[in-house]
């Protein structure tokens, strides 16, 4: 959505649009441009976050690698399920022998480890 102009900024605007340019440009200057813009992006330093990025968008293309990445993901989330059981486990056997040991005898203490 345009807005019209304002009777304020016509007259400017037909002034840029006749403007010219006369003075040439220095020799070589689209050249100095390009090389300042190479130096640029080369001082910048991608982020640890956008190599990863970078490096899986290369090689994730590729069906064994995809495959190997989803298998070991697949396995390593097994073995944190399995260790979370196994502690969440020891709690609750560790916790139902107390209530049992209290249950039977009502004034003995529970072992607390």
């Amino acid at each position: 959505m345009k807005e019209k102009p304002s009777e304020s900024e016509e007259p400017v605007r037909k002034l840029l649009h006749e403007w010219k340019v006369g003075a040439p440009l220095p020799p070589r200057f689209s050249e100095r441009v390009w090389q300042r813009i190479e130096r640029a992006q080369a001082q910048v330093r991608p982020s640890p976050l956008d190599a990863l990025r970078a490096w899986l968008a290369n090689v994730m293309p590729r069906p064994a690698v995809a495959f190997s990445y989803i298998v070991i993901l697949f396995m390593v989330g097994i073995v944190t399920g399995q260790w979370q059981a196994r502690v969440k486990t020891e709690e609750l056997h560790s916790n139902l022998s107390q209530r049992y040991v209290q249950s039977v005898d009502p004034y003995q203490k529970a072992n607390v480890p």
